[in-house]
């Protein structure tokens, strides 16, 4: 069994005279009340679905919606509240490896209680359950600019 809190957490080494600025760590609220209106999507889904193959007992697609994000949301959320991303003042560096330098960032979006970040290659990097989204995005963008 392998301690997830190593690769949840930036692992890169900052360059030469890099300045570390902020970290930014998940919200649980947030990761629950997004996975509240996932489950109120797959509920709806599941019903519809039913109603259409034309299946008398439509009510169980929303046992069977609810249930399903359920069980996700309890097998994810170990991993997804341990996912720390770093601010520097040339990068961002988040899980599993992943980093942004800021020169490289073409658009800072955000998605619901994500943070998205593109860069000018098309990569893209999601910076999920937020508690405050639009600080992070103003954050990171005036890191972009220069002006920490």
């Amino acid at each position: 069994m392998s301690d997830t809190r190593s690769v949840m957490v930036p692992a890169t080494e900052l360059e030469f005279e890099e300045r570390f600025v902020q970290s930014f760590h998940p919200d649980h609220t947030a990761y629950w009340r997004g996975h509240a209106w996932m489950a109120a999507g797959a509920m709806a889904l599941g019903m519809v679905i039913l109603w259409a193959i034309g299946n008398p007992h439509v009510w169980t697609g929303a046992v069977g919606g609810l249930a399903a994000i359920a069980v996700r949301a309890g097998y994810l959320a170990s991993d997804e509240m341990k996912a720390r991303w770093d601010l520097t003042d040339r990068r961002v560096l988040g899980p599993l490896g992943k980093q942004a330098w800021l020169r490289d960032i073409a658009r800072v979006r955000v998605l619901g209680s994500a943070v998205q970040l593109v860069t000018t290659r098309g990569d893209k990097h999601l910076m999920k359950y937020r508690a405050d989204r639009d600080a992070v995005r103003v954050r990171i963008e005036r890191a972009m600019a220069g002006t920490q």
